[in-house]
């Protein structure tokens, strides 16, 4: 319990300064660099520009970092590379869509279609990975950079459509870590450490409790300096070359990113020394009496609250507030969230207690989503995709998915087919709320249009008000 306490103030603390650091740093980075990339005009650099952005971004991103870790098949870094690959090359897609236009359900329908192909045909061990890389790679530090970054971007256009297309960027990006980690699973192949995948830390007293944090920090402290070196190395060539900002504005960057790099490096340490291991035991020991029937609906509960907990998910409902100008209330976007959450939650539990294959719920459930994109605006569907991949950060990467591990282990299920694929889960329920609601309110306003008002002649008398008195 005292290694829990600890973690979970190193993680309060980590993530208030990631958080804070992501919003002066990365935020205006991807802003900045964003509309000096479209005023260059040079397509191959701006195609570059996002493939290097959009790796460097993702395998700093913290979520990845825990999946790299708890993953027991597949070596860390060839994990972290596939997956920044991923992004990066959907992000360079992302950017010729804002750049050309191009609709968003076109997009998604034939890359998704690719996505469940191969799925039919890949290991059943890298199912669950590949979809869950593609819910945490859309994290506290991707979401505010990419959407920021399709923002400055959009802005060069003067189209109607410009700010709705700066929508859909998370949407895409997500998709990148499936396919390249299902392709992956075609090639790579290795036993090594298959028995692993539970972060369970035992400690007998405190002396080594304290030596476990202490020997921890300089381990992260190392990973997260080689993971923010491109990111910060390429904002100052923009800086040298085009950007040229006044000290200023420089300073307050800078001081982001280390307010970034802190800020990982508290929360790494946290989760991996004491946080997830609270989370594996109270899963295994729920699993193991009569208090597995509890297991679903109890998810179900901590799926409602965690959302709250989720960071990037405040960033997403105000850059929605901003550009339906307060039409789409974030309050009513954050209920949806819940209950998206709380019933994929619910899923993933029932799938540990049964065995059933992910791809059971996942078709279904975007098919599901895909189908209601023909009946919403282009812009519900956008923010319900980007939703989906906001939703799966830090709390459903580092204590759920350890949690579902526990319970999986207790009922000797199989951990790489039963218990991975939470992540994704959480990523799929929102598509089908959020774009539920927009299909809600677009009817209500549709209802609540006035009438036309009638057609008067030159010569009619119309009469501005009521005899009060009648």
């Amino acid at each position: 319990m005292l290694c829990f306490l600890i973690g979970t103030v190193l993680i309060v603390f980590g993530m208030g300064l990631f958080s804070l650091g992501a919003e002066r740093s990365m935020t205006p980075i991807g802003n900045r660099v964003g509309t000096a990339l479209t005023k260059s005009k040079n397509l191959p650099l701006i195609l570059a520009v996002s493939f290097a952005l959009g790796f460097a971004v993702t395998v700093a991103e913290p979520d990845l970092q825990v999946l790299a870790d708890t993953v027991p098949h597949i070596n860390n870094a060839v994990l972290l590379v596939t997956v920044g690959a991923g992004v990066g090359f959907f992000l360079m897609i992302c950017m010729l869509r804002i750049l050309t236009g191009m609709k968003l359900r076109i997009l998604l329908l034939i890359f998704y279609a690719a996505v469940f192909l191969l799925a039919f045909f890949a290991d059943r061990d890298f199912l669950g990975i590949a979809f869950d890389s593609g819910g945490v790679t859309t994290g506290p530090m991707t979401v505010p950079f990419i959407l920021a970054m399709g923002i400055g971007v959009s802005m060069i256009r003067s189209d109607k459509n410009a700010a709705a297309d700066s929508f859909g960027l998370v949407a895409l990006c997500s998709i990148g870590p499936i396919l390249a980690v299902l392709i992956l699973g075609f090639f790579y192949k290795n036993a090594d450490g298959a028995a692993a995948g539970e972060i369970v830390n035992a400690f007998t007293n405190t002396v080594q409790i304290g030596r476990a944090y202490l020997s921890a920090i300089p381990v992260y402290l190392k990973e997260m300096a080689v993971a923010l070196l491109p990111i910060a190395a390429i904002f100052f060539l923009f800086q040298v070359v085009s950007l040229r900002m006044s000290g200023r504005n420089l300073a307050k960057i800078c001081f982001g990113i280390f307010y970034t790099y802190v800020g990982l490096v508290l929360f790494l340490t946290g989760v991996n020394v004491g946080f997830s291991s609270l989370g594996a035991m109270l899963g295994f020991e729920l699993a193991t009496g009569y208090t597995r029937y509890l297991l679903v609906p109890l998810s179900m509960l901590l799926g409602w609250f965690i959302i709250s907990a989720e960071p990037a998910v405040a960033v997403l409902e105000k850059q929605i507030e901003e550009v339906s100008a307060g039409a789409i209330p974030g309050k009513a976007i954050k209920i949806s969230l819940s209950i998206a959450i709380a019933l994929a939650m619910g899923f993933s539990m029932l799938r540990v207690l049964t065995g059933w294959s992910i791809l059971w719920f996942l078709l279904p459930g975007y098919a599901a989503a895909l189908l209601l994109s023909f009946f919403v605006p282009d812009i519900y569907t956008a923010i319900a995709f980007d939703s989906g991949g906001v939703a799966s950060g830090p709390m459903t990467a580092t204590f759920m998915l350890q949690f579902v591990i526990g319970a999986s282990r207790a009922v000797d299920g199989n951990i790489l087919s039963d218990a991975f694929g939470v992540v994704a889960m959480v990523a799929m329920m929102p598509l089908i709320s959020i774009q539920a609601v927009g299909l809600v309110y677009e009817r209500k306003k549709a209802s609540a249009l006035p009438e036309e008002p009638a057609a008067y002649g030159d010569f009619d008398i119309v009469e501005l008000w009521e005899d009060r008195a009648a």
